[in-house]
């Protein structure tokens, strides 16, 4: 997924609309009053077509004879979409915790099963990438360098199912990921390096059964977490 790097007035444009489209203020199914659009925000028509092409393109609007340009149902949207996914979490709360849960249900069905699988068929190499994302997150002295550390734990970890299917799944969930690991690790966060170990120790012993439970444990700390964090949020909210 190509991520729309959102610079100059072009990409301010796009990421307005968008952020107004996910927070709910234009709601599903509305048509946007273009010439309102282009008062508000002070650009051309001729730039705020360009802006609306890419959102288009992401499955956010759509445009008909007589109706004009509206905004599609949320099922028409590019959930996966890159761009789509950090838009959330520029939106309020509500939206962002409901994609946090969808995540958690992604990660849950996905990660313990390929922790398993990973435990039968990591090789040298694997085992070699998970023990240095592990070195990673053991050091990383500041919140990006955490969340990059935890991306490339989890990219190893489906690596090493050496199944290219699950290998490219990767490409759905990182960014998902790693605007949730912003949110997290902006907050006070646990250790993360024990849970990891456990999966990684599961998985150099070539033990499934034991993989696919310090997964599963891996995950419920993290979700127990995501949650405390969002309570913090709303209290102090």
């Amino acid at each position: 997924m190509t991520e729309y790097p959102g610079r100059g007035l072009h990409g301010q444009t796009v990421e307005r609309i968008a952020q107004r489209i996910l927070s709910g203020h234009l709601a599903e199914g509305a048509t946007l009053d273009l010439p309102a659009l282009e008062a508000e925000l002070a650009v051309s028509r001729t730039a705020l077509r360009e802006a609306l092409k890419v959102l288009s393109a992401k499955g956010l609007v759509g445009a008909r004879q007589k109706r004009g340009t509206f905004v599609r149902p949320r099922e028409a949207w590019n959930l996966l979409d890159s761009d789509v996914m950090r838009w959330q979490f520029a939106a309020p709360e509500a939206t962002w915790t409901r994609f946090l849960g969808d995540l958690a249900e992604v990660r849950t069905l996905l990660e313990p099963p390929a922790a398993r699988l990973a435990a039968t068929r990591c090789d040298d190499d694997d085992l070699a990438e998970l023990d240095a994302a592990l070195s990673d997150m053991d050091s990383a002295g500041d919140p990006e360098a955490a969340v990059a550390a935890d991306l490339r734990f989890h990219r190893a970890l489906l690596a090493g199912t050496h199944n290219e299917l699950l290998g490219r799944l990767e490409v759905v969930i990182e960014r998902a990921l790693a605007e949730r690991d912003r949110l997290v690790h902006g907050g006070s966060a646990p250790d993360p390096v024990p849970t990891h170990r456990a999966v990684l120790d599961a998985i150099r012993a070539g033990d499934p059964d034991a993989a696919q439970a310090a997964m599963y444990e891996l995950l419920a700390a993290a979700d127990r977490h995501a949650a405390a964090l969002t309570h913090d949020r709303v209290e102090q909210g």
